[in-house]
């Protein structure tokens, strides 16, 4: 059975201390919309960290979108809605990190 490549952009949020549930909830929110406003996004999902292993280094949110080619996610990361909600991150994301690959490459 043929598998499909799709390239991942995966990131992770670490809110600030202060960072209420509902901010982060209205976070979460806020990209989980971007899909139906930025082309090219074939796939999303998120969830919070539950893992008991305690190694997740205070990120807590995890976030996959999902591409077909380089340039759709190229598209995304300048598209007004991208730059609009990473604006609104700056009041309460500690940190993050983006990890980009493509499914089944061996490197």
């Amino acid at each position: 059975m043929p598998s499909i490549t799709v390239l991942r952009h995966v990131v992770l949020f670490a809110f600030k201390p202060d960072a209420s549930p509902a901010q982060c909830g209205e976070i979460s929110t806020e990209f989980a919309a971007l899909p139906s406003r930025i082309p090219g996004i074939i796939d999303f999902e998120y969830g919070v960290n539950v893992s008991p292993e305690g190694l997740n280094d205070s990120f807590s949110h995890c976030f996959m979108l999902s591409f077909g080619t380089t340039a759709d996610r190229d598209n995304y990361l300048v598209h007004p809605a991208h730059q609009a909600f990473v604006a609104r991150l700056e009041a309460c994301l500690d940190k993050s990190l983006v990890i980009d690959y493509w499914t089944g490459d061996p490197a």
